[in-house]
């Protein structure tokens, strides 16, 4: 893990680990891991420098201010020998599968199936590795 990585749990204080990062995974300067429901980062996953995993979200409902509405929260998921580019921001309830590539500044949305390449905001696939 390179310098300047923020970790910072937004939530009540529960038991159990609210983050966790597997073997051999690389985790890249000035990156962020903004947590209320938790993270999960699998084995050999590469995370380029500014990358950015935010696991919950604000409520937006009409006749109530936004700062006082519940957050919505949805775990995020990073499968095994998955790379993420400079600048990647990955957000609430996303899965990324095993093999994955996502492509510098992209901002993920929707879950990415295993071995694709997505890139764009909001990141869309934009091919396959091996095919």
């Amino acid at each position: 893990m390179e310098p300047a990585t923020y970790f910072k749990y937004d939530g009540i204080w529960s038991d159990g680990p609210s983050i966790i990062i597997g073997d051999k995974t690389f985790v890249g300067s000035a990156c962020e891991f903004n947590i209320s429901k938790g993270i999960v980062i699998g084995n050999d996953v590469l995370i380029a420098s500014g990358c950015k995993f935010i696991d919950h979200d604000h409520g937006s409902a009409m006749g109530e201010l936004i700062r006082t509405q519940n957050s919505i929260k949805k775990p995020i998921h990073i499968e095994d020998d998955v790379w993420l580019g400079f600048n990647v921001t990955i957000l609430k309830g996303v899965t990324i599968g095993k093999g994955a590539i996502v492509a510098a500044g992209s901002v993920v949305t929707k879950n990415v199936l295993p071995n694709e390449i997505w890139a764009g905001v909001p990141a869309k696939k934009i091919g396959s590795r091996g095919f």
